[in-house]
C-alpha cells in the first residue's frame, strides 16, 4: 500500500505469541495487496482489469466485497466516488506518471470522461463474479487501505484480542480500552503545511476513522493549484474550499470510501449527504482567515464526549 502500519494491543491474551502474530498480520496484508493492488502486475485486480469485457469473471469474496461497497458509495454519492477514475488521475499526473508540463486539454478530459464510470460494473454474489460492460479499469486505492485495516482488526478479534487500535496510513479502527484503561482517543489533524497539528481530539472506541484531504498532494501551474483529488463527474481536480473531511463509521472500508466521496462533493453537498444518512462527519473548510470547522449532527456527540 506504500505506507506504514501501527498496531497497539492491550491485555494481550496469553494464547497470543507476538512473533507469530506479527507474521500472521504481515501475511494478511500481503493477501490484501495480492487481491487489490494496482502496483502488483499479477494481483487479482490487475488480472481482472486485463480480462474479458462483457463476461462475468470469477473473483475472490474480498474483492467482490470491496467492489460492491464501492458501487454502493458511488450510488449514494451520485457518482462522486468512482473506482474507475484512474485514467483521469493519471492524465493529471497523480498516478505513476510524473506531473505533466501542461495541464490536460478539454478534449483529453472529455474523451476519458466518456470512457470511465462505475455504471459499467456489476457484482454478483454466491458465486462471486464481476462484469464490465465496457473496458473500464478498477482502482481501489481510495478504499482498499480501509479494507486492510478491517482485515487486520478481524484477524486480531479471531485471535481473542478485545482491546486494540489498528492504523494503516492514517486510517484506523479501534475496540475496547487503551493502555490507560480509557476509551481510545485520536487527534483530527489540522491541514497545517508547517507540520502535524491536532485540530480536535475525539474518543473513538469501537469505531473506525478515515480522513481525506487535498492539502499535501498537489502541484501548481501558472499560479493555479491542482490537487490530487479528481472529481470523476467533471474530470478535473477539486476547486472548492473543503480542506479535509473525517468520517467515523463501524467499518474502516466504508469510512475510507465515504471520506473520499464527501471530499469530492465539498462542504455543502457533503454535509447534506451526511445529514441524510446520519453519518458522523467532521470538515475543515478553508477561509480567508484560516480554517472553519463544520460537522454533522451525528458527529457532535464525539466532540461533546471528548470535551467532558
Amino acid at each position: 500500500m506504500g505506507t506504514s502500519y501501527h498496531i497497539t494491543l492491550v491485555d494481550v491474551p496469553a494464547t497470543l505469541e507476538k512473533t507469530g502474530l506479527q507474521q500472521e498480520i504481515d501475511a494478511e496484508l500481503v493477501r490484501v495487496n495480492q487481491e487489490m493492488s494496482t502496483y502488483i502486475d499479477d494481483s487479482e485486480l490487475m488480472r481482472f482489469n486485463r480480462g474479458p469485457v462483457g463476461e462475468a469473471v470469477p473473483v475472490s469474496a474480498p474483492l467482490a466485497d470491496v467492489v460492491a461497497l464501492s458501487l454502493d458509495i458511488y450510488q449514494r454519492s451520485s457518482g462522486a466516488f468512482d473506482i474507475t477514475v484512474g485514467p483521469l488521475v493519471n492524465l493529471w499526473g497523480f498516478g505513476p506518471q510524473p506531473e505533466p508540463d501542461q495541464i490536460p486539454t478539454a478534449v483529453e478530459i472529455e474523451t476519458l470522461l466518456a470512457q470511465i464510470g462505475s455504471d459499467a460494473l456489476t457484482v454478483e454474489r454466491n458465486p462471486d463474479r464481476i462484469t464490465r460492460s465496457r473496458p473500464v479499469e478498477i482502482d481501489l486505492s481510495a478504499i482498499a487501505k480501509g479494507h486492510g485495516v478491517d482485515r487486520v482488526a478481524l484477524l486480531l478479534e479471531a485471535r481473542g484480542a478485545r482491546n486494540y487500535l489498528v492504523e494503516i496510513g492514517g486510517e484506523l479502527r479501534s475496540r475496547g480500552k487503551n493502555p490507560q484503561g480509557l476509551d481510545w482517543r485520536i487527534g483530527i489533524e489540522s491541514p497545517d503545511p508547517s507540520g502535524r497539528v491536532v485540530q480536535r481530539p475525539i474518543a473513538i472506541s469501537g469505531k473506525s476513522v478515515a480522513t481525506s484531504g487535498d492539502y499535501r498532494n498537489y502541484y501548481e501551474r501558472d499560479g493555479v493549484r491542482y490537487a490530487h483529488s479528481i472529481d470523476p463527474r467533471t474530470g478535473r481536480p477539486l476547486q472548492h474550499r473543503l480542506a479535509s473531511v473525517t468520517v467515523i463509521a463501524d467499518d474502516c472500508a466504508e469510512a475510507d470510501g465515504l471520506a473520499t466521496a464527501l471530499n469530492v462533493l465539498g462542504a455543502e453537498a457533503g454535509l447534506q449527504l451526511a445529514e441524510r444518512e446520519n453519518l458522523a462527519v467532521f470538515m475543515l473548510v478553508k477561509t480567508d482567515k484560516g480554517f472553519e470547522e463544520r460537522y454533522s449532527s451525528a458527529f457532535a456527540p464525539y466532540l461533546e464526549k471528548s470535551e467532558s
